[in-house]
This record gives structure tokens, sequence and C-alpha cells, in this order.
């Protein structure tokens, strides 16, 4: 699901809540270490975003949200802020080379990973395995 979240709109929080689940709090933060990546560069886009994208010349940039049942993708374009919600039974991650490649149903996202940079990959790491142990793991359980 790909939306604006410029705004603080009850309509949308609250699907996006139902989709991958309510902000952990901080006492969930202090025990993650931490559930937002750093900045992460966008490489490369699937259509609808690099659109959204185009709209100005800034460099662009990303980060990624951990939610109880999936992740959110935020980037800007313009004035505006938009993200991407994945829920982790849609989640699907490559690493080609040195990005990450996220896709959902036809939206794709890539960021830039290079290996000398610790934080990305502990973070990736850390996403894996959350995604790991709270995929549902049958049909039944969505």
């Amino acid at each position: 699901m790909l939306v604006n979240t410029s705004y603080n709109e009850k309509k949308i929080n609250e699907a996006i809540n139902e989709l991958v689940g309510k902000p952990f709090g901080l006492i969930d933060n202090i025990k993650l270490n931490g559930i937002g990546s750093p900045r992460l560069d966008i490489i490369k886009t699937s259509e609808e975003i690099a659109t959204l994208l185009s709209y100005d010349n800034n460099r662009n940039f990303c980060n990624i949200e951990l939610r109880p049942k999936g992740i959110i993708i935020r980037f800007r374009s313009l004035l505006e802020t938009f993200s991407l919600v994945i829920p982790f039974y849609k989640l699907v991650i490559f690493k080609p080379g040195n990005s990450f490649t996220f896709h959902m149903d036809y939206h794709t996202i890539s960021v830039d990973a290079p290996p000398k940079n610790k934080s990305v990959n502990a973070f990736m790491e850390k996403l894996n395995q959350f995604k790991a142990e709270n995929s549902p793991t049958y049909i039944d359980d969505l």
C-alpha cells in the first residue's frame, strides 16, 4: 500500500495499523535496540514510485520502520511524505551486489548498502530475523 502520510489522517493511520500493527512502544524499542534504519540512498524504484520521486531534483533517500507485522518504507518528494506499507507476508528482500531490493506486489525499492556501512547491514540482519520470527507460517494465520 503506497500512501501519502504527510498529514495525520485517521483513516490512513487505522489502515496502516491494521496492516502492519501499531508502532512499538518505548520499552519494546529499547529491547529491540532501535526499530528504524539509518538513512538509505534509493538507487532504483518501480514506475509509480519513480514518478513521485521525479517531481524534485533532490537526492532520493528513505528510511525503514519495523512494525510488529511488517515494515514501512518512508520517502519524501517535494514537501510530501509517502509511505510504502509492506506486511511481512508480502515482503520479499533480495541482495544483489551492494544493495537491497524490497518487493511487494508491483512496488519495488532498491537501496544502496555499501559493505563498509555496518549500521545498514546490522539493521538488515535484524529485519530478516524479525521477519522470520513474525511471519505467518500458514495461510490460516493471516
